[in-house]
């Protein structure tokens, strides 16, 4: 059997930006797309070259500890700037909405102006404050997408483990407020908290279910 050895995040594209002139290059990812709880969550980070923490990768691909680790290592070298949106701005935009306008905040926020930005996926945001490409996995590519992916992914879940703090029983500070079967029953035990996304069709259910029908 053939092993696939996937290559690791590098500074190929960061390189590429830099050559054509720009100097403060920003890597921006969101996580948070499919939970039924929760906000939606994105990072931009601009690295130092010189000062790079070694291991950087796809969030997914980190164990919870080394995800804490780095993202520890990352926000003490780089410029990080994290944003997160609520369950009322999802219900307004809608997902892909929020997602991209948590990207375009977050790039926004940073100190230091970017004069370019490297983002995750095939869609960019729009009114952005600098030029931009995307770069589809670009969190298993590029390591500054790769560092904003683990920052994202870290701020999020810290957020969640508060709110499991608040509203038990729902599982929160392991699933991230992901559909899973214990987050699924208390769905139907504790009902509708109002961290839920009522527009996607668990919650949506449940909401439809617990009124009453009239005559």
């Amino acid at each position: 059997m053939t092993t696939i050895v996937r290559p690791l995040p590098d500074f190929t594209y960061e390189t590429a930006a830099r050559a054509r002139g720009a100097r403060v290059i920003a890597g921006v990812d969101e996580v948070g797309r499919g939970p039924l709880a929760g906000p939606v969550t994105a990072a931009a980070v601009v690295l130092d070259p010189d000062r790079i923490p070694a291991g950087l990768n796809d969030s997914k691909k980190l164990t919870p500890a080394r995800r804490e680790a780095l993202a520890t290592e990352i926000e003490a070298v780089a410029i990080c700037r994290v944003v997160h949106l609520d369950v009322d701005e999802i219900e307004t935009l809608n997902i892909l909405g929020a997602s991209m306008e948590a990207m375009r905040r977050a790039l926004a926020l940073l100190p230091v102006p970017p004069c370019h930005a490297l983002i995750d996926g095939n869609r960019q945001p729009g009114n952005l404050c600098c030029p931009a490409e995307t770069v589809v996995k670009g969190d298993g590519l590029v390591l500054s997408i790769a560092a904003a992916s683990i920052v994202a992914k870290v701020a999020r879940d810290r957020l969640m483990v508060e709110l499991a703090l608040q509203y038990p029983g729902y599982g929160w500070e392991s699933n991230m407020g992901y559909g899973a079967p214990v987050h699924l029953a208390a769905l139907s035990r504790l009902g509708v908290t109002p961290h839920h996304r009522r527009s996607f069709a668990p919650v949506r259910n449940i909401l439809y279910q617990d009124k009453s029908p009239t005559d």
